[in-house]
């Protein structure tokens, strides 16, 4: 569930559900004041070492006023953060849960020191008494991690009765997440309260009793949330990064105080680390499906590294997604059912979607997730055009239900996504197939992808088919609708920003230039007609999308079996001279 959807204001009007929402808001608010009553800590007994991962150029744009949050720049030098009116409450959540902290430590000079003191003791002052935005336990688990990772960063030079006010005030959030915890909702959300409430009570004087309680709960999750291929319900890859490293950490937080870590605990971080390995492309960014990101910069092998675990990527998939991976080329590809229930308040229609990066460039991707622009981008990141993947006009392979509430979840989604990977004469073969498009035009879209065994190839088919009697039945209601003019249909291969695309060979190919030097040359059979057509890239950090290109591949369907073949081939490898790195600073644009 995105935190745009857990948060948007609810109408006098709504349904039941929202009415429950409004009461457990104003349960968290009651707790908060009574923990605000409690005998607070004086100091730390213990202190985990400071494990978060700011960025530099972010916090010299804190520190310059430029204050970007949640797709929102608000432009205000010398006005403190909390005197900020909010664009929206996603920046509001932002902004209370303390990541930038990391950022402000990461540049870590006097001035960056002081201007992370006045902010936090102004909140302690504006909010400390239980009030405002930050009391949910998500957002006070965060907080809380945030605090004691960088409390020698805070509190170096700072009045006893300042050090009093911090310690108090963690206190106060500790005893909240204690009582609150349990109404997160499951998943990343609740792995973050529990995280944060372990890491008080190893770290707090007095907040002893909380550690028992929180490593039970977290052993449960663990149990709970973390299936056998050490993946999460949401099948967010980024969702997976943040939890893994959650409980790296409290793992991590146990074992510096001489507690155990559990065997649902390690085991679940076990199953994690090979998964996440399986969702890294070459150039060590996540694949961007239902609504992750890259995560940031070094996080992902940071992780990794941390967490001790060596096996190798697993046979077969992993959370649901098939990796192909070889020389310097990663392919991706989404091959199972989509989230489904309360698990699919952020899903894509992405089924059978893929994405390619070559050494440390992206080549193929998909556009990602639209929340912190809106809504409207927000659906129109999650509908199957913006994934490379084959979608019938008008249609995607998952639909969203009537909205209920406040969430969007999928419905009439794909049941059967049948999945095969094995050797090709040449190099690896996947082979894949879903229904999505079954109950509507009768058929089923089966997609064949064989990458050589020296990365430097990528034959692809895509192949629409009506199978059963029942199907060619709906296939041919179908073309009636369509005064058998066939059904139209686009394979859409979304390019990274950074590709310089250009039409060539009298039209027959397209060119895709890498700023690393090599060039990639897209073919097909010759029987459908390809464009260059606009596309966007949807990224955390940026106030607007950024412009981008897609080869689109258009036909249409006019038999129970339609077959198109394209491939992608290496022309020119890169440059030995050339260092092919990635390395981009904040971009306000």
């Amino acid at each position: 569930m995105s935190k745009r959807t857990q948060t948007q204001h609810q109408d006098s009007d709504q349904i039941p559900e929202g009415i429950q929402a409004r009461y457990t808001r104003l349960m968290h608010r009651w707790h908060a004041r009574r923990a605000t009553r409690a005998q607070p800590a004086t100091g730390f007994v213990s202190q985990p070492e400071p494990r978060t991962i700011g960025t530099f150029a972010r916090g010299r744009q804190l520190l310059a006023g430029n204050y970007l949050f949640a797709g929102h720049l608000v432009e205000a030098q010398g006005t403190l953060l909390w005197d900020v009116t909010p664009p929206d409450q996603m920046w509001q959540e932002e902004i209370h849960g303390f990541v930038w902290l990391d950022d402000l430590a990461a540049v870590g000079d006097p001035r960056t020191r002081a201007l992370a003191a006045e902010w936090l003791w102004a909140w302690i002052v504006a909010y400390g008494d239980g009030s405002g935005a930050g009391w949910t336990p998500d957002l006070t688990g965060r907080r809380i991690i945030r605090w004691i990772h960088h409390a020698l960063f805070l509190l170096r030079g700072q009045e006893a009765e300042a050090s009093e006010a911090f310690y108090r005030t963690l206190a106060h959030q500790a005893i909240f997440l204690s009582r609150r915890w349990h109404k997160t909702t499951p998943g990343l959300p609740r792995f973050e309260a529990l995280t944060g409430l372990l890491y008080a009570g190893l770290s707090l004087e007095g907040m002893e009793q909380h550690v028992a309680p929180a490593v039970k709960a977290l052993e449960k999750e663990c149990a709970a949330q973390v299936d056998e291929q050490g993946g999460i319900p949401t099948r967010n890859p980024e969702e997976l990064l943040e939890v893994f490293t959650l409980l790296s950490w409290a793992a991590a937080a146990l074992q510096e105080t001489g507690q155990p870590v559990g065997e649902a605990h390690r085991g679940a971080i076990e199953r994690i680390a090979p998964t996440l390995r399986t969702l890294r492309h070459a150039d060590g960014g996540l694949a961007r499906f239902h609504g992750g990101g890259r995560g940031l910069e070094g996080r992902l092998d940071g992780a990794l590294a941390a967490s001790g675990v060596k096996e190798r990527t697993p046979d077969g998939l992993s959370m649901g997604y098939a990796r192909l991976s070889a020389g310097r080329t990663s392919v991706i590809v989404d091959a199972a059912v989509p989230p489904m229930g309360k698990a699919s308040g952020n899903a894509h229609a992405a089924t059978l979607a893929f994405e390619l990066t070559s050494g440390r460039r992206p080549l193929v991707v998909n556009c990602g997730s639209g929340a912190v622009f809106g809504i409207d981008w927000r659906r129109a990141g999650r509908a199957t055009p913006s994934h490379s993947t084959l979608s019938l006009e008008g249609y995607s392979s998952s639909r969203l239900a009537p909205k209920t509430g406040r969430e969007e979840l999928l419905a009439a989604a794909p049941l059967r996504v049948p999945v095969q990977i094995s050797q090709a004469p040449d190099g690896i073969r996947f082979e894949g197939g879903h229904d999505g498009y079954i109950r509507s035009h009768g058929l089923t879209h089966a997609r064949t992808l064989e990458l050589t065994f020296d990365g430097r190839g990528m034959a692809g088919e895509d192949l629409l088919v009506a199978l059963e009697g029942a199907d060619k039945q709906r296939f041919d209601k179908a073309m009636d609708q369509v005064t058998l003019q066939g059904i139209p249909f686009q394979i859409r291969f979304h390019l990274h920003p950074e590709v310089e695309a250009t039409v060539d060979m009298g039209g027959s190919a397209i060119s895709l230039a890498l700023k690393s030097g090599e060039l990639w040359v897209f073919r097909h059979d010759g029987a459908l007609q390809m464009t260059l057509d606009p596309s966007v890239y949807l990224e955390k950090g940026r106030l607007k999308p950024r412009a981008t290109k897609q080869i689109v591949l258009s036909g249409r369907a006019m038999d129970y079996a339609t077959r198109i073949r394209w491939s992608l081939a290496k022309a020119q490898d890169t440059p030995i001279s050339v260092r092919d790195l990635n390395r981009e600073e904040l971009d306000l644009t």
